[in-house]
């Protein structure tokens, strides 16, 4: 039998109260308390609420397990009763002692205990905060604003706001919206033989000749003839869609009156065919299976002004930059070569490509943009930038690539393959998606001209036909201007 002294300082019980007092006080409650109480301190209810808490099987035993019930969902039970009304000091007492030593401290806190207000009816206290968030997170109705139901549906809420919805994917039409006969367009990936003006003018050379047809209204007329010792090569129209340059076969370089159907000049200098011609607003570049580059001006009374020497195989790809300060020249010899008007070295010679470059286009809307196309053995499509000469990307198009033309209404371009899918594709930049292909002919789309308004292009082929096709939008109207008088009506004159 131990002391009163030891029993004292096991169980911290109130003043002026023994253990012995203790324990007759607690049986003589009601019935129900006492069946209460030894319902909870009953060995099976013990083993039950053990089980809760108790370690895996797997896990490593000892002498000695002291459960951790910060994780458990007691509450469930009803194990948080409401004082007994019958000697309430004492059994309130007993009720911490004993839930502290089965439960932890968190059940025998006073203000966990605490009698509830007068008038109000007793509710239970969840004795954990993991319980709390337990049930508010399977509640219907959360009581927070800030419960992650309520925050997850915020910023979804939010997310969903402010952020655009995906525009839909412009339509661009899978069929040409009409088809031309071109008797005896040649099939031959090095020369360059349609271009459209700027007065909506097409110019097609077809074998010996060039035929001019009026967009506006369907008129054909035939510019020139050759003769049978001669054939045309390319055709290039000035920016003004006045004048049209014509490439021979001999080597020649002609210049034409388009609206008169009448020869101006003829100049020489090359010593086999013209393939490739290329205006900026006052000089004429011309390439050849020679290797050499020519640059005419029509002021000047001599074949040529320049001569640039950098290529070693046909020269079939030319192209000036917007602002005319550079020229980019491609060649059979898989070289991209880049000149300014200040030397006569190329100030960029740029070998990735594989094969012939023949596709060349400058970005209307990026300064020192170059994008160039490889042939059979090479298909891919090269982003250039011109200042420091870095490839900023690249793409495996998967067949020859034939042609490149940029489009001015919207940041995209189109290229046109050969060998072996004859397929265009519409290129958007930068992200390289591809926003369509259309197929239709049954020969390499060896040709490539953009309409002034830049919402159609005319694709041809040895199939001896010429496709129109609809593929850009047009050029976002500019905004008003807020200006009045003499400087808005010049605008509306200018545009």
């Amino acid at each position: 039998m131990e002391s009163p002294q030891t029993k004292k300082s096991g169980l911290n019980l109130p003043a002026g109260m023994s253990g012995t007092s203790l324990r007759l006080d607690t049986f003589a409650s009601s019935p129900s308390s006492s069946r209460s109480i030894a319902s909870l301190t009953s060995p099976s209810s013990l083993r039950s609420i053990s089980n809760l808490t108790s370690p895996s099987k797997s896990s490593t035993c000892s002498d000695r397990f002291i459960p951790c019930r910060s994780s458990s969902r007691l509450h469930t039970f009803g194990l948080v009763d409401r004082p007994s009304p019958v000697k309430e000091g004492s059994n309130e007492a007993y009720s911490r002692l004993l839930k502290c030593e089965l439960f932890g401290s968190d059940f025998a806190s006073p203000s966990s205990l605490s009698s509830p207000s007068a008038g109000a009816p007793p509710s239970p206290i969840s004795p954990s905060k993991n319980m709390l968030r337990f049930k508010t997170d399977h509640s219907t109705t959360p009581s927070s604003p800030y419960s992650p139901s309520i925050l997850g549906q915020q910023s979804s809420f939010a997310s969903d706001s402010s952020t655009p919805p995906p525009k839909p994917p412009r339509k661009v039409p899978k069929t040409p919206h009409k088809v031309l006969d071109a008797p005896s367009l040649q099939d031959d990936f090095y020369l360059n033989l349609v271009d459209w003006s700027s007065q909506n003018v097409l110019a097609v050379g077809l074998g010996t000749c060039v035929y001019l047809w009026s967009a506006s209204n369907s008129k054909v007329t035939k510019l020139c003839d050759l003769g049978p010792y001669d054939g045309v090569c390319s055709v290039q129209w000035t920016r003004e869609g006045s004048f049209i340059s014509i490439g021979t076969n001999l080597g020649q370089v002609q210049v034409w009156d388009g609206t008169q159907c009448k020869k101006v000049r003829t100049m020489g200098g090359h010593q086999t065919r013209t393939g490739v011609l290329a205006w900026n607003s006052r000089i004429l570049a011309s390439g050849s299976r020679d290797r050499n580059i020519l640059q005419h001006d029509m002021r000047v009374s001599g074949d040529f002004i320049n001569k640039l020497v950098g290529h070693k195989s046909e020269v079939c790809g030319l192209k000036w930059s917007c602002d005319d300060r550079e020229l980019a020249s491609g060649g059979n010899d898989n070289q991209l070569l880049v000149w300014n008007q200040h030397s006569q070295q190329p100030t960029l010679r740029l070998t990735e490509h594989t094969a012939a470059v023949k596709a060349i286009a400058w970005s209307p809307h990026q300064s020192g943009l170059l994008v160039s196309g490889g042939g059979t053995a090479d298909r891919c499509i090269r982003f250039w930038n011109t200042t420091n000469g870095h490839q900023l990307n690249s793409v495996d198009t998967g067949s020859q690539v034939c042609n490149l033309v940029w489009s001015k209404n919207v940041n995209e371009l189109v290229s046109t393959h050969g060998y072996s899918q004859n397929q265009i594709m519409v290129w958007k930049y930068p992200s390289l998606a591809k926003v369509a292909t259309l197929t239709g002919h049954s020969m390499r789309v060896l040709y490539l001209a953009m309409s002034p308004d830049g919402q159609t292009i005319v694709t041809g082929a040895g199939d001896e036909t010429l496709r129109f096709w609809n593929i850009f939008p047009s050029m976002k109207a500019p905004a008003p201007v807020k200006d009045t008088g003499l400087w808005s009506l010049g605008r509306t004159q200018i545009r």
